[in-house]
């Protein structure tokens, strides 16, 4: 059995100086106050997104736990779990250090300083079962674990709600004073296609997308491959086939079972998806994957390289809503809304019932923003491309790295390639996938790691 590799750690004065040269290194503001984040149901994206946010504000924010860390930093553990971990890396009994939930951390990056600790920012011992204890000492593979739809992490938006904004932009928006939408609108940001359009549906691409509304979409989705190219196959895939009723976006993947009828497919499906109105944004991608005798290169990032579209669709609500509303009632007026109170004589007492008007005919629209994520794969790659597309991230990401570390394999949502024989996989099903990794076959619904 090929070993495990050891995870690279910085030393930890490493973590004061971000990998972008073009950045500064921040001088350490407080001295006395020596932070480490707690990574278990935090998330690795999340952790190190908030590390660097410390750091940038002149936190002393630590990669690895030692002796020298005096606030460690947890999200939705109680203070038995926290204790149970830094017991389990030996460090249990000796330390003394402010056990603290994330709200602590939160605030002070907005303080620009670390705020006095309250009774609320202390986490709360517990008591917890042998079970619960027997987590922290858990084969390390998700891949290996069934995780239902109940559990308890939990994302951060900030910034990062904003469609075409990722963490990278966000973290530069904050260090330059920019933390809501409303400075974000009044900032002059150049802002790029994506980011207008994410701006400008806000709120509809912020608020869930119901299973209903996936299959809606899933039905329009159909028509168009369908009009193009009869046989085509289209699969709802993420979150929803997971078994979740809502999500923040809805994927779909696209095939034909004759391989090679799927090229060009993708354009003729947006240009019928434009032509009766229902994107109001498309960025489309082109597939470039090849296979290499000697196996897959190492790609330039996590994202696989199929065919695809990141569009909004414009999603008109259902019909029993669209019954009581028709569109001629929706056409408000400005002036029958204002018409009553036009003896008011001061413009702050305008300028509250234009919002007001504004949010009247926002109740009354008869149609939402969703996103949507369009993806075309050859039929020879569609069993890895919906394994790959199913989620969850950290299912997938654990999924990869059995392969690799256990079976000397590599895992894309491409092909899987057996590096000891030297040859690719051929897989028609998950069931197979799973065969070839020596792993018993999990169902997408315990896939939510």
């Amino acid at each position: 059995m090929v070993p495990l590799k050891r995870r690279k750690t910085l030393p930890s004065d490493a973590g004061n100086t971000v990998s972008d040269s073009s950045r500064h290194k921040v001088p350490n503001k407080f001295s006395q106050v020596v932070l480490f984040l707690l990574e278990r149901k935090m998330g690795a994206s999340r952790r190190f997104f908030l590390s660097q946010l410390g750091r940038n504000k002149g936190f002393q924010v630590e990669d690895v736990f030692s002796e020298s860390v005096t606030h460690v930093i947890s999200e939705n553990n109680c203070g038995t779990e926290v204790r149970t971990w830094l017991e389990s890396q030996g460090r249990g009994q000796s330390l003394r250090v402010h056990l603290l939930d994330v709200s602590w951390y939160t605030e002070s990056m907005r303080a620009g300083h670390p705020v006095e600790i309250t009774h609320r920012h202390k986490l709360q011992e517990q008591q917890i079962s042998e079970a619960e204890v027997a987590l922290f000492s858990v084969s390390s593979y998700a891949c290996q674990r069934r995780t239902t739809l109940d559990n308890h992490n939990s994302n951060l938006t900030i910034l990062t709600g904003v469609f075409g904004v990722g963490a990278k932009t966000a973290d530069r928006w904050i260090r330059e004073g920019i933390y809501n939408l409303e400075q974000l609108r009044d900032s002059g940001q150049t802002l790029n296609r994506a980011q207008k359009a994410g701006l400008e549906h806000y709120d509809d691409l912020n608020e869930p997308v119901t299973k209903a509304e996936a299959d809606a979409i899933g039905e329009i989705v159909q028509k168009a491959v369908n009009s193009v190219l009869t046989g085509s196959q289209v699969a709802l895939t993420g979150g929803f086939r997971r078994g979740k009723l809502t999500g923040h976006d809805v994927d779909f993947l696209i095939t034909h079972p004759e391989e090679g009828k799927e090229v060009g497919l993708m354009p003729k499906v947006v240009a019928w998806l434009e032509s009766q109105g229902f994107l109001l944004y498309q960025k489309t991608t082109r597939n470039s994957y090849l296979e290499s005798k000697d196996g897959p290169a190492r790609p330039a990032s996590n994202m696989d390289r199929f065919e695809r579209c990141f569009s909004i669709f414009k999603l008109t609500k259902g019909k029993e809503q669209e019954s009581t509303q028709p569109e001629e009632q929706n056409d408000l007026k400005t002036k029958d809304v204002l018409r009553p109170h036009m003896q008011a004589d001061t413009d702050q007492q305008l300028c509250e019932l234009s919002k007001n008007y504004q949010m009247e005919a926002a109740s009354h629209k008869i149609w939402r923003a969703v996103r949507v994520d369009l993806v075309v794969s050859p039929i020879s790659q569609f069993a890895f491309a919906v394994l790959g597309w199913t989620g969850s991230k950290l299912f997938e990401r654990e999924l990869r790295r059995w392969a690799g570390h256990e079976k000397n394999m590599s895992l894309s949502s491409h092909a899987l390639f057996d590096n000891t024989q030297n040859k690719y996989l051929r897989a028609t099903s998950e069931e197979e996938i799973f065969a070839y990794l020596g792993l018993e076959y999990i169902p997408p619904s315990e896939r939510n790691a």
